[in-house]
């Protein structure tokens, strides 16, 4: 498709030409004094004002005015959609839902005159907070059409919107006037164009924007910068062109510029992000890249040298910037690096179909959709193409799935996760995993039967899969509570004071119980686990941890992939790209230290560039005698027990040994727990 060179202005007639057209025309009849054009535009004034107009010419001139205001007053309120009257939530879905084709997800549910947040009968599609819509969930659902976000405007409550993966086209729509909006999914969609610079000036509460994987081009809009909530941006896979402007803000976890049109150097404020988020940009240079950046690229000298007004609008810029990210240093935590894992309410950000996106599977052929109509099973045998493999939970089927609510909880390195509570009460969590063809469906079928078949108090038990060549789809129970991660380093509230001492005691020695569980039954492997780190670690409702993402490690086909995995931080892993099953430990000992001393370990960065290196930290406070000094503050009053707390210090410190040789084994590790659990 050939490269938009659609102006601004073009865009904003392109998105509301005939009201744009309507207004203008009938205002300036009416300024210029010829009322009797009005009866062109009949159609769109009420009676009551073709009366007051014929009627004028009998009324005495000093009420010519009044009527002449009041004429223009209700003429410009009719034709502005934003000061008409309001209307129903149910009557703006179904007039936003005329704008769309292919609606067949939608035309089962969406009726007007019932209510969208009905918990008897709620919409497909709708998520509700109360009686309220806060989420629009339309992703991965086959639509296409021209959007009229103009109804929209009526949903108050309206949070999260999702269009991801349908088939919309054509320059970006109005989303601006959804000011109050946290999250924006449109990736995946066919929309090109160049998007205003000033898009974004007005959705000051975003946190989340996905726009990957559509035909965008031009520059990225600069309004992105002044997002100071913003945690995800997702630019990948488009033909973005220019410089990539200064994304300062601290909240900033994940982003992705991969694959565009990019040129210049990489903002120095941007060091913090890996060369994944900006490979595939042959113009891009910095250090992430390993390209220097040469004078000419750093400077254009070919530019004309710019007059004195515009070096003074630099300098003002400069300085605000400055104080822009003064103020963003001093707020900033060390929890904001946390990449994919979101710690405030952006953690459980919905941004799936409510009906089916959260499993449905891609790839051609019979999906998970399909499949729905297929009867149920027991024991494990295939329901249609989903297969149960723990029956400990009841059986559920794929309908089961179908019919019930859905968000998305997360994206990391194996793939997406989706919440899905089913109408029986039981909610799961679905996990689609895209890099696992290494084996064919057999052999697949048997190493998931062998997860399915674990029984252990601190291993969250696999409940069912689906299996297609391209991705697999993995079924647990859901853990409402959620990860140690978030509730040692996002959660502020009831649940984070209740980590005190006997609490982070107990979780450690979970922890350690399942992990040498987990290397009793897969002793075999290379790597029983893989993937342990606080993200993975799950509580119950009784601070009980379950481990999560185990024993992947056989089935991943990426080498990459492979390589993204917690275990590969081990020193040995490093040096000579090989697992053992003491990178497993390496990996428990960060998080007995991360427990203990209640800080973000830095090696849960690619780049290492924030939180603590708590392994180096550790053996120099041993060293110096002063590990009591490590301890979290907020455990340390229980001073009956700063002992046990420096003895599991050093536990931590002896499973973080960079020589694996010296260091303990994961039964040694637990045995030791268990001794100081007992003091």
């Amino acid at each position: 498709m050939p490269r938009s060179k659609t102006t601004k202005s073009n865009q904003e007639n392109h998105h509301t030409p005939s009201k744009k057209r309507n207004r203008e025309t009938s205002a300036d009849c009416l300024f210029k004094g010829k009322v009797t054009c009005l009866a062109t535009n009949m159609a769109t004034i009420p009676l009551i004002l073709l009366l007051l107009l014929q009627t004028s010419s009998s009324t005495p001139k000093r009420h010519h005015l009044f009527l002449f205001h009041i004429t223009i007053f209700f003429l410009i309120f009719l034709s502005n959609p934003h000061l008409s009257l309001s209307i129903s939530e149910d009557e703006a879905l179904i007039k936003f839902k005329e704008s769309l084709k292919n609606t067949t997800v939608l035309d089962s549910s969406w009726h007007k005159g019932t209510s969208p947040c009905d918990k008897n009968k709620n919409w497909a599609c709708i998520r509700c907070e109360g009686n309220t819509v806060e989420a629009l969930l339309l992703g991965e659902s086959g639509l296409s059409g021209e959007l009229d976000i103009d109804p929209l405007i009526a949903l108050p409550g309206l949070r999260v919107f999702d269009l991801a993966n349908n088939s919309f086209a054509g320059t970006i729509p109005e989303f601006f006037l959804l000011g109050a909006l946290k999250s924006l999914f449109i990736d995946g969609n066919q929309f090109s164009g160049e998007i205003p610079k000033d898009f974004f000036s007005k959705m000051g509460s975003l946190k989340k924007i996905w726009l990957s994987r559509n035909k965008f081009s031009g520059p990225i809009p600069e309004s992105l910068a002044n997002l100071k909530y913003l945690m995800e941006l997702r630019l990948e896979s488009n033909a973005f062109s220019g410089y990539i402007p200064s994304l300062s803000q601290g909240s900033l976890t994940s982003i992705d510029l991969s694959n565009n049109k990019l040129q210049g150097e990489i903002p120095q404020s941007m060091s913090k992000f890996g060369a994944d988020s900006f490979k595939g940009n042959n113009e891009l240079c910095g250090q992430q890249l390993g390209k220097e950046c040469n004078k000419e690229t750093k400077k254009d000298e070919g530019a004309p040298m710019p007059d004195l007004k515009w070096i003074i609008l630099a300098i003002v810029a400069c300085l605000l910037l400055v104080a822009i990210l003064f103020r963003a240093k001093r707020k900033e935590d060390h929890f904001d690096k946390l990449g994919k894992e979101n710690l405030d309410e952006g953690l459980h950000v919905p941004s799936s179909n409510r009906r089916t996106t959260s499993i449905q599977s891609k790839g051609g052929g019979d999906s998970v959709r399909g499949s729905s109509r297929r009867g149920g099973s027991q024991s494990g045998k295939p329901m249609g193409d989903l297969v149960l493999v723990n029956n400990e939970k009841g059986p559920f089927g794929l309908p089961d799935l179908m019919k019930a609510a859905a968000e998305v909880l997360g994206n990391g390195v194996l793939g997406s996760a989706y919440k899905a509570k089913m109408v029986n009460g039981l909610s799961v969590v679905v996990k689609r995993l895209r890099e696992m063809n290494k084996m064919n469906r057999d052999v697949f079928d048997a190493e998931i039967r062998k997860l399915g078949n674990l029984r252990h108090r601190n291993i969250l038990q696999l409940l069912a899969y689906h299996y297609r060549k391209e991705e697999k789809l993995l079924v647990s129970e859901y853990v409402p509570k959620g990860s140690l991660l978030y509730l040692l380093h996002g959660d502020r509230g009831i649940s984070h004071a209740k980590l005190n001492w006997p609490t982070r005691l107990r979780i450690i020695h979970g922890v350690a119980s399942g992990m040498y569980y987990l290397h009793c039954e897969f002793a075999s492997y290379p790597v029983p686990h893989g993937n342990l780190k606080s993200s993975n670690i799950l509580l119950n409702e009784k601070y009980e941890p379950l481990l999560s993402d185990y024993a992947f490690y056989p089935l991943i086909n990426n080498t990459q992939i492979v390589q993204s995995l917690f275990a590969y931080k081990a020193p040995e892993a490093i040096q000579n790209q090989q697992l053992t099953p003491k990178c497993d430990v390496y990996c428990l000992g960060i998080i007995i230290v991360e427990t203990l001393t209640g800080k973000f370990p830095s090696q849960y960065l690619n780049n290492q560039k924030g939180g603590t290196d708590v392994v180096q930290w550790v053996q120099s406070a041993i060293a110096d005698k002063r590990e009591s000094e490590l301890i979290d503050p907020e455990i340390a009053s229980a001073t009956d027990s700063i002992e046990q707390m420096v003895k599991l210090l050093h536990v931590g410190a002896a499973c973080t040994v960079s020589d694996p040789d010296k260091r303990i084994d994961m039964k040694e590790t637990l045995r030791r727990i268990e001794e100081i659990s007992s003091i």
